[in-house]
C-alpha cells in the first residue's frame, strides 16, 4: 500500500450505510473482519457544516482503528481524492441484495 493512498470504505451498520475515508485498510488478524485505520475527515474552513460528517466525527472521535465484519462491507475503493464522509439510509430501493450465508 502506498503511504499516500486514500480508501473509501462503504459498509452497513445498524440499518444505515456508512461511507468513510481512511489511510489504511487491511485484512484483520481477527478472522472475518476488515481493519480500517487513519480515518480522514475534511477540514472545512467554510461556515457551512455538513451535519452527517459532524455526526461521524463525533461517533469516531478518539478511535484509532476499527473492525468491520466482512459481510457488512459493501465496497472498498482506492481513490485519488478524499470526499465527504456520510451516513445514508440502508434502503436498497428496487435492488434486492443477494442473500449471503451467515458465518
Amino acid at each position: 500500500m502506498n503511504e499516500k493512498s486514500i480508501y473509501r470504505v462503504i459498509f452497513h451498520n445498524q440499518g444505515k450505510v456508512y461511507e468513510v475515508y481512511a489511510r489504511q485498510v487491511s485484512q484483520d488478524r481477527l478472522f472475518g473482519f476488515v481493519e480500517v485505520e487513519g480515518l480522514l475527515f475534511g477540514e472545512r474552513t467554510a461556515v457551512v457544516v455538513d451535519p452527517t460528517e459532524e455526526r461521524l466525527k463525533t461517533e469516531f472521535s478518539g478511535v484509532k482503528r476499527f473492525h468491520i465484519p466482512i459481510p457488512a462491507v459493501i465496497r472498498i475503493d482506492e481513490v485519488e481524492q478524499e470526499g465527504v464522509a456520510k451516513i445514508t439510509d440502508g434502503e436498497t430501493g428496487n435492488v434486492t441484495p443477494f442473500p449471503s450465508p451467515l458465518y
